[in-house]
């Protein structure tokens, strides 16, 4: 799927886009914007967590969603999913607050960790919005929810909810919350924080057999 959306109009137009970003001395980030497809393998998915862009700091994505590279401070998105899950699931959670907020375990463990949009440019957040990168994850949640085992998908946030249309919800556990930032987890009309969906998520696993 991905050599195919890179060989057509769409593909193409993004990549001279790209290009033409760095030529003009512009930091695009992640150095590896197809990392959350080369750490989970499609057969091995069982649960989809979604982001709407890559960190603009300097140092910080590592082409995960949520995900900052090791050393870096944890942002405060990523906190509050640390500190929900120790809520939820009742006992400390052993990646907060070390050995960090990188989620490569996550990933090889079968969680794809997507943003829809997959590179940025220092200090410009969704500043490649648009570009084509869409079209390319669209077609990666659809191809989970149409191929794959029966999967969580994670949404959190009015633009990962958008995203839900693509979805079979007769097949798949969809989990919706607002956005986890300190700006959103504890507003209505669903907090992040007390959403309760890493219980959720696990003893859905559970009853499909730990799909």
């Amino acid at each position: 799927m991905v050599d195919e959306f890179f060989a057509g109009e769409v593909g193409q137009g993004l990549l001279v886009f790209l290009r033409e970003r760095l030529s003009a001395g512009a930091t695009v980030f992640p150095v590896q914007p197809l990392r959350a497809l080369e750490l989970t393998a499609a057969s091995r998915v069982h649960t989809v967590i979604l982001g709407q862009d890559p960190y603009h700091g300097q140092g910080q994505a590592e082409g995960l969603a949520f995900s900052v590279a090791p050393g870096v401070p944890i942002p405060p998105s990523l906190r509050n999913i640390f500190k929900e899950m120790e809520r939820d699931l009742g006992n400390p959670f052993p990646a907060f607050p070390n050995p960090g907020g990188s989620l490569v375990s996550w990933a090889r463990d079968g969680v794809l960790l997507l943003n829809t949009c997959l590179t940025v440019e220092e200090g410009l957040p969704a500043s490649h919005a648009g570009r084509g990168w869409e079209v390319l994850t669209d077609a990666l949640i659809r191809k989970v929810s149409n191929d794959g085992a029966p999967t969580v998908f994670m949404l959190w946030g009015a633009h990962a909810q958008s995203k839900r249309r693509l979805i079979d919800e007769a097949r798949h556990l969809v989990l919706t919350a607002n956005h986890p930032s300190p700006l959103s987890a504890l507003r209505p009309p669903v907090p992040f924080m007390g959403c309760g969906h890493f219980s959720q998520a696990r003893a859905w696993r559970d009853r499909k057999g730990g799909c």
